[in-house]
């Protein structure tokens, strides 16, 4: 029997279904990276705010609760007693967001010390304009706003 050239080519191999999955799980791999790599250049592109809380506590006052018995000896009842506190309402707070990528700028600031509340914001138009805004509330008088626009024309 002769062999002839074509008999070397048409030999059939069979397939490696380690190597063809292995190469699937390299492509894959590849994908996830560069995703990951995109979405980080993505969130790198916003923009700056920042904040500031300051908290103000009163003093700390230690109530002593003393049983009611008439010789000093427990005689087995229990007298319930409502002690009433009262943290006096005192805070202060700050923040303020400047991004570029969107054009959000804006800005509060506020007060309270007891009843009475004063405070500032700001914000930027569509138009350009700033608005800002000064408030005080009080118990007696209620709130109270004033608003004011700042326009910055262009030439």
């Amino acid at each position: 029997m002769t062999s002839t050239p074509l008999e070397g080519c048409l030999q059939i191999k069979p397939l490696d279904c380690d190597s063809i999955i292995s190469n699937y799980i390299l492509k894959f791999q590849v994908v996830l990276v560069l995703a990951a790599t995109a979405l980080a250049a993505v969130s790198a592109e916003y923009g700056h705010s920042s904040q500031h809380f300051t908290k103000h506590d009163g003093h700390h006052q230690l109530v002593h609760i003393a049983e009611h018995g008439h010789d000093g000896h427990h005689h087995g009842h229990h007298e319930h007693h409502h002690v009433d506190y009262y943290a006096h309402p005192k805070y202060e707070f700050k923040y303020e967001v400047k991004d570029p990528h969107t054009g959000d700028h804006k800005e509060h600031h506020e007060h309270r010390d007891g009843d009475s509340v004063k405070g500032h914001y700001s914000f930027h138009e569509p138009d350009g304009s700033i608005r800002h805004v000064h408030y005080h509330a009080d118990k007696k008088t209620g709130f109270h706003a004033e608003v004011t626009h700042e326009h910055h024309y262009h030439h």
